[in-house]
């Protein structure tokens, strides 16, 4: 029988407790704001998934107060090779070992498993966010003051139901949310049958290399991507004759391994059959409905992003949900949310397209031309981090959509850590006294190493910098100063919420 008693109440329902539900319900609760999450599966699903994130995502890990706690399941990775039918390298995308402008490494390798129980068990220190496991939603339904969320519990065969003011998908590529929403999905043309394999090393094999390895062999092409511990992946293409069953039964992913290792050197963890594809949702938000991660695109793993995006969906919407919630700014703001972000990631999928035709040398002029040609060796490729789309961004001035820099303080502590989840004017300290301090967190070129020289490289004399680490906008005088201010006084400001720190 369905309770009939008043529903809980909540700021913001997410259906889904993968990483990037549980990182959303982790920057909300580092907001006030108060948070369920309904999640079908009883535990963390145990087998890998995603096994890359880079140096922005590990920022947002920082700003969640988790980033210590990753560390010790992360190893850094040297970069990916691709190599042609003889083993010829065609392009190097090496990452450097050294830290980037985020304060973090570019590359960084994992267990998904791993990664999720670190945020999971990170979501207990915020006492105003709840998780509830084995919960299936199953109807959402909207009106003019919030969202009337319906669920079982699978555990009991009850029937419950929440209000909610808004409502975030982060439900995967069969969102229910995105089913609610009404969205179609933007085919960008990539699909395509790979056989993924997981092992587990039985002995050392380091002759197989940290380099993930994309082997342009079009006779079948693959991937080779060396884990954490004694973990290593195999993506192997699946002919158009195959059967997916067949293909993945031991005898003939041993057949297909037998180039690399033998049953006597691993263990089969997984082996399993994925169509990689490339859609990204038309329409991220229908009122209080938004999407989030895999619900709204989902990409070819060729640049290792497809987590990343959605870490990305997730710093971007947590601030504009609470500044909307906490602080009373219009939600209109949510409409920047999808016009900021689905640029940003086509733009990933589109590269990742380009690198697949490489895989499978079918469009390796296409692919190569995303490199730096250098004679009489490999294309080095560099990959530039796209823009944000139009929202926010305070009319043209320059580097407005791009990432600001990490600085370290002169106390000791990382810049982020000062200035927690929240707006900061990054500031010379000569124009310092123009700004009013009240309500306004600055962070001037005395505080921090780096400021100054950073601000002069670019010809201003502030930037004004989201919670989500992106440039809003700068000021190259004092006209363009007091505009940067405007943007951020009350109620748009967001205040301090400073993360405590990791268990």
């Amino acid at each position: 029988m369905q309770d009939k008693s008043a529903p809980e109440e909540f700021d913001v329902v997410i259906v889904g407790r993968g990483p990037v539900g549980a990182t959303l319900a982790n920057l909300l609760g580092l907001c006030g704001v108060r948070t369920l999450v309904l999640e079908r599966e009883a535990r963390t699903w145990h087998l890998p998934r995603a096994v890359h994130f880079d140096d922005e995502c590990m920022r947002v890990f920082q700003t969640i107060g988790l980033a210590d706690a990753v560390l010790p399941h992360v190893i850094l990775s040297p970069g990916m090779l691709f190599l042609d039918a003889d083993g010829r390298m065609l392009l190097d995308w090496s990452r450097p070992q050294t830290l980037t402008p985020m304060g973090w490494n570019l590359s960084y390798r994992f267990h998904q498993p791993d990664l999720e129980d670190v945020l999971i068990a990170g979501l207990s220190r915020w006492p105003h966010v709840t998780l509830r496991n084995r919960c299936d939603v199953f109807a959402l339904d909207q009106d003019e003051t919030g969202v009337r969320v319906r669920y079982e519990d699978l555990s009991s065969g009850k029937l419950s139901e929440v209000r909610a003011a808004y409502v975030v998908g982060c439900d995967g590529a069969r969102s229910l949310v995105r089913r609610f929403i009404g969205s179609g999905m933007d085919d960008l043309g990539f699909h395509e049958r790979w056989l993924v394999i997981d092992v587990l090393l039985k002995r050392a094999r380091d002759d197989l290399g940290d380099y993930s390895l994309q082997h342009c062999d079009p006779r079948r092409p693959a991937t080779y991507v060396r884990g954490t511990g004694t973990r290593r992946r195999w993506e192997i293409t699946v002919l158009p004759n195959e059967d997916s069953q067949e293909v993945a039964q031991p005898a003939q992913v041993w057949e297909l391994l037998s180039r690399w290792i033998t049953p006597d050197d691993a263990e089969i963890e997984r082996a399993a059959v994925y169509t990689f594809h490339s859609v990204i949702a038309q329409q991220w938000r229908n009122e209080r409905l938004l999407l989030a991660g895999d619900s709204a695109h989902q990409t070819p793993p060729f640049l290792g992003q497809g987590m990343c995006a959605g870490i990305r969906d997730a710093a971007n919407l947590a601030w504009k949900l609470a500044a909307i919630i906490r602080d009373g700014a219009s939600p209109e703001l949510l409409d920047t949310y999808q016009s900021e972000r689905q640029p940003h990631v086509r733009e990933f999928i589109e590269l990742a397209i380009r690198l697949g035709g490489v895989i499978n040398t079918k469009a390796i002029e296409a692919g190569l031309a995303a490199g730096q040609a250098r004679e009489n060796a490999p294309v080095k490729l560099e990959v530039k981090k796209p823009l944000l789309g139009s929202g926010l961004a305070l009319g043209d001035l320059r580097l407005a959509g791009h990432l600001a820099p990490q600085f370290d303080m002169k106390d000791g502590r990382r810049g982020d850590d000062a200035i927690g989840y929240d707006h900061v004017l990054l500031i010379d300290s000569a124009a310092r006294h123009a700004v009013p301090r009240a309500g306004i967190k600055i962070l001037a070129a005395n505080d921090a190493d780096g400021v100054g020289p950073w601000l002069r490289a670019h010809g201003i004399i502030a930037a004004l910098v989201r919670p989500d680490r992106y440039v809003r906008g700068t000021a190259r005088d004092d006209t363009d100063l007091d505009r940067l201010i405007a943007a951020i006084t009350p109620p748009t400001q967001i205040s301090s919420n400073q993360a405590p720190s990791a268990a």
